[in-house]
Formats: C-alpha cells, structure tokens, sequence
C-alpha cells in the first residue's frame, strides 16, 4: 500500500457490511416462511438481534465516539 492510499478501519468495515447482512438475513427468513418450517411472525426478531450484533461489533472495533463532541454552542436562556 502507498502512502496515499486511504485506510479502511475494521468500525467503518463492518458499517458499510450492516446493509447487505440484513437484507441477507431478511431473505434468510423470507426463504424459510417460504419452506414452511417457521412462520416470519415467529423469526423478525432475528433481524432485531443481528442488527444489535453488527452494533456492538462496531463499537468494540472502535466505531465513531459520540461522547467526545463538545456540547453546541448556546448563550445565556434569559
């Protein structure tokens, strides 16, 4: 890699996967209604969990921080 070349963390990795994971899994879900193995009112909550999932991955990667933003600029409430 050349020195110009832009660096790709693994946060900004696993956000720019998060779309195509949950459109994966939601056809996932949508094949075994399909089947009939499980009804999709019985397994919507999987996207629930693996949307927290890919979240927490994010954050432990080293994801934005939020916290660290000065709070906006604002005068005196009369």
């Amino acid at each position: 890699m050349n020195a110009t070349s832009p660096t790709i963390s693994v946060a900004s990795l696993i956000q720019a996967a998060r779309g195509p994971i949950m459109l994966i899994t939601l056809g996932g879900l949508v094949e075994i209604d399909y089947m009939g193995i499980y009804g999709f009112s019985r397994t919507w909550p999987v996207l629930i969990i693996i949307f927290g999932v890919l979240k927490l991955l994010e954050r432990v990667a080293g994801g934005p921080s939020y916290s660290n933003n000065p709070p906006p600029p604002g005068g005196s409430a009369i």
